[in-house]
């Protein structure tokens, strides 16, 4: 079984950081894409970050050059370092790892709460 778990969120002030993190057991890491999202109250969820099985990353235009995206294949983790931070940025924040390899499969975290506020 798959398990995809998330870390790393709590409230922060304008301008912090915070970084995320996410585990993924049961499945070979590498094979993922691996994404992050987030849902902001009353909002529907928007994708944050990409990161392929390879070394292309993309990003949320509201979020360029604030958020990285790295993963370490040899943790089976995926990580979203998240600095200047703004209250716009408060949501919850979901891993999402992806596959198409023969049969396209798709598997979420539980999330966790950002909250970006003085």
């Amino acid at each position: 079984q798959v398990q995809v778990v998330e870390s790393g969120g709590g409230l922060v002030q304008p301008r912090g950081s915070l970084r995320l993190s996410c585990a993924v057991a049961g499945s070979d890491f590498s094979a993922f894409t691996m994404r992050w999202y987030r849902q902001a109250p009353g909002k529907q969820r928007e994708l944050v970050a990409v990161a392929t099985t390879g070394t292309m990353t993309s990003y949320l235009h509201s979020v360029e050059g604030r958020f990285t995206i790295t993963r370490d294949n040899a943790r089976n983790t995926v990580y979203l370092q998240m600095n200047s931070l703004k209250p716009e940025d408060t949501a919850v924040y979901y891993c999402n790892a992806y596959r198409a390899f023969g049969f396209p499969v798709e598997y979420w975290g539980q999330g966790t709460q950002i909250t970006v506020s003085s």
